[in-house]
């Protein structure tokens, strides 16, 4: 897992833009953007009011690193900023998993 520099990930976004905004999750907003390499990439900005400290922040990082597989998205990193944290996994199209499970359109 590669962490990531907070400059690269604002170039990526536009500085966090709302027109690069996928959407308002549990723990805080999603952000669409593209690395330096040209990948595509969602960015998801946890919350400082998420209740979720670093601890919790980097076993997550861990456990989703170590259970990769085809049929879940690939984190591809992570990093902290100023007491916000970021984790970057693979960008896919095409509406959200829930939408897949369960029909729904948004969370």
């Amino acid at each position: 897992m590669k962490i990531f520099d907070f400059q690269i990930i604002a170039a990526a976004t536009n500085n966090f833009s709302t027109a690069n905004k996928l959407g308002q999750f549990g723990f805080g907003p999603g952000y669409k953007g593209k690395s330096p390499d040209g990948q595509e990439i969602a960015i998801k900005k946890l919350s400082k009011s998420s209740r979720q400290g670093i601890v919790e922040f980097k076993n997550e990082a861990k456990l989703i690193a170590t259970f990769q597989q085809t049929n879940l998205v690939r984190l591809l990193g992570c990093f902290v900023h100023g007491g916000e944290r970021f984790l970057i996994y693979e960008y896919l199209p095409n509406k959200s998993l829930d939408f897949f499970l369960f029909g729904m359109s948004q969370f």
